[in-house]
């Protein structure tokens, strides 16, 4: 085994660091190690994680097993405790190159860092540019921002920065991250608002034509924002969106900041701007105290509001939480309402998908054969092109899953 193994679980920001754990670890001079960067928002991802671990040990004898993330930042005693673990890092310590020097400590002594950022994924023609870390919402499910620590934004100097830094190296597209990226700016001087940071940001790198932004919260999306998705062709048609329930006594228990009626006016907003647009959200199955009108409720909302991307999270209890502290309910009742969750969910997509037959949509290649429009959705198609271009295409078909796409003429 020479490089390392680096075994990513849970969001779209875990693998983003994903890619700055690689790097630091081969600055570091560490080779042939497994880092497995865990992930705390289910017990059903830490078990995961837990197996993967024993399966490391099992491929690689020999090497150096390394866990990280934010699993083993709320519980760093559980996981060092494991035979097979050499070292476990919190959340700062993961991004520093330093770290991955070993010795026989089997716990880091971390100390607090400043939100990172990398230059992009390997392999990819998309790009990843943290903007946003951490989180001051304490929702009552939620174990993320003891894990993240307070929110942080990056300034928007170093913003454009990195941005151009990234279209030197050929990424064709950005998106924006954070863990409450809707919350950029509360700390900066100025109090900039996310809309108006991809405004500045837009007009600084005029060269940047594919800007696509990462989950929002319903509940902070700003007039600048919205004025971005009308006027602005660079910025993707493609919302993602934390819902997390469609009931309203749900979302209170929740300690959610947006209502049923709020959550629908998005997106029904987000269309009479961007017709074309992609809208996909975050939603929770068998959230204590859910009832079968409660939870008709949120299934109601995917048709509702169009929602072509659902992610499905069974409820998990996650210890120290005050969810965890109402009344449960059973797993197969939980098991159940993600599968009727998604099954409504996929066949929104295959809706979505076939209303758009006959239309034109620019294409982002990935790799020979597949690529993705502009609002998010795979694009298979048989004419040649070489990854990092942008085509126009005519989409002809689709099977529900992806579209079919020829060139336009």
């Amino acid at each position: 085994m020479g490089d390392n193994e680096v075994i990513t679980f849970g969001c779209r920001l875990n693998a983003f660091e994903s890619e700055i754990i690689r790097r630091a670890a081969a600055a570091a001079g560490l080779t042939g190690a497994v880092i497995v960067n865990t992930c705390a928002v289910t017990a059903e991802a830490e078990r995961q994680a837990c197996q993967a671990i024993r399966g490391a040990r099992r491929r690689h004898p020999g090497a150096k097993i390394i866990v990280t993330g934010c699993a083993a930042h709320l519980a760093p005693e559980r996981y060092a405790a494991l035979p097979e673990v050499d070292r476990v890092l919190d959340n700062q310590a993961k991004l520093r190159p330093e770290s991955f020097v070993l010795d026989d400590a089997k716990l880091s002594n971390p100390v607090p860092a400043a939100a990172r950022l990398v230059d992009g994924l390997e392999g990819k023609c998309r790009a990843f540019l943290e903007v946003q870390q951490g989180c001051d919402h304490r929702c009552t499910f939620c174990i993320i921002p003891y894990a993240r620590g307070p929110s942080r934004s990056v300034p928007m100097g170093v913003i454009v920065e990195r941005a151009r830094r990234l279209l030197a190296a050929d990424y064709q597209e950005i998106v924006l991250t954070g863990v409450d990226l809707t919350a950029y700016g509360a700390d900066l001087p100025g109090n900039p608002s996310l809309g108006q940071m991809v405004r500045r940001l837009l007009a600084a790198i005029p060269e940047l034509q594919r800007l696509r932004l990462s989950s929002l919260d319903p509940a902070e999306i700003d007039d600048d924002l919205w004025r971005l998705l009308s006027e602005e062709e660079r910025l993707m048609p493609h919302l993602h969106l934390s819902m997390q329930a469609g009931d309203d006594l749900v979302l209170k228990r929740m300690k959610r900041r947006h209502s049923r009626r709020e959550a629908v006016a998005v997106t029904r907003r987000a269309r009479e701007l961007r017709p074309e647009a992609a809208l996909g959200a975050d939603l929770i199955a068998g959230f204590p105290t859910e009832t079968e009108e409660m939870f008709r409720h949120t299934l109601d909302l995917i048709g509702e509001c169009g929602l072509a991307f659902v992610h499905v999270f069974p409820y998990s209890m996650r210890a120290g939480t005050p969810a965890a502290r109402m009344p449960q309910l059973p797993g197969v009742v939980i098991k159940e309402r993600a599968a009727r969750l998604r099954a409504a969910g996929q066949g929104a997509l295959a809706a979505d998908l076939s209303a758009r037959i006959g239309t034109e949509t620019d294409v982002l290649i990935e790799r020979p054969g597949m690529g993705r429009a502009a609002f998010y959705v795979p694009v298979r198609f048989e004419e040649p092109g070489r990854a990092g271009l942008v085509r126009r295409m005519r989409v002809v078909g689709s099977n529900g899953h992806y579209l079919i796409g020829v060139a336009a003429t």
